[in-house]
């Protein structure tokens, strides 16, 4: 766990997370749904490193990558797709739910903060039951989104939080610059398997968390 000076040396009271890759272990449900959607409406599968470039981003700037004139079929299947998937694909990360019942007892506020829409978060707590957030911002809620700040100053503003005693936790680059444009402290959750360590370090966080169980050794 990388070590923070001045003011971000204290411990955070608000709590905000990414959800697929670093409160649930989404990578093979969301490589399958790829793969499936790809596949079905391109006749072709990209790599998985391609597949996976921009998660972390609503899923439409996502297909617009890949296939740009497609994004709407890819999008339905896709989503069809990955709605039919979650009970087989879908995990839990081993102690996040513990870290999770330590920050609540703490009294600190929990957010997440997701480029996913609404019902595919309802859907994935569903099958891995998290408890209470005291906001889930979705890509519904602003106009712009991951990497641009708005979606954590949303959080934020919900909460009446002030951002220097905030933090944003995510697996993704598009987090960590999320969180630093809005004014928080970024943990890499160094847990989730969408991407590089090394990916993750260029970005700077403040922590690095190697296991949910740092945090609440913060």
């Amino acid at each position: 766990m990388t070590g923070v000076t001045g003011a971000n040396a204290r411990a955070p009271d608000t709590w905000l997370f990414d959800f697929d890759g670093t409160l649930v272990d989404s990578v093979a449900l969301i490589l399958d749904s790829f793969r499936h959607a790809t596949r079905t409406v391109l006749g072709l599968v990209p790599p998985d490193d391609v597949l996976m470039a921009g998660v972390g981003t609503p899923l439409r700037e996502q297909m617009g990558a890949l296939a740009p004139t497609r994004v709407d079929e890819l999008v339905a299947v896709y989503r069809e797709h990955n709605a039919r998937r979650h009970g087989d694909l879908l995990r839990p990360y081993p102690g996040v739910d513990a870290m999770l019942a330590g920050l609540r007892r703490r009294g600190h506020a929990l957010g997440i903060v997701t480029s996913k829409m609404r019902d595919a978060v309802e859907l994935g707590m569903q099958h891995v039951p998290l408890g209470r957030f005291d906001v889930v911002v979705t890509c519904e809620d602003t106009d712009r989104h991951k990497p641009d700040p708005a979606p954590v100053l949303h959080a934020l503003a919900a909460l009446a939080a002030a951002p220097a005693r905030a933090v944003y936790v995510g697996d993704a680059p598009y987090d960590l610059r999320a969180g630093r444009g809005a004014g928080v402290m970024t943990a890499a959750a160094m847990w989730g398997t969408a991407f590089a360590p090394a990916v993750l370090r260029a970005e700077r966080p403040d922590r690095e968390l190697a296991n949910p169980e740092e945090a609440l050794r913060w």
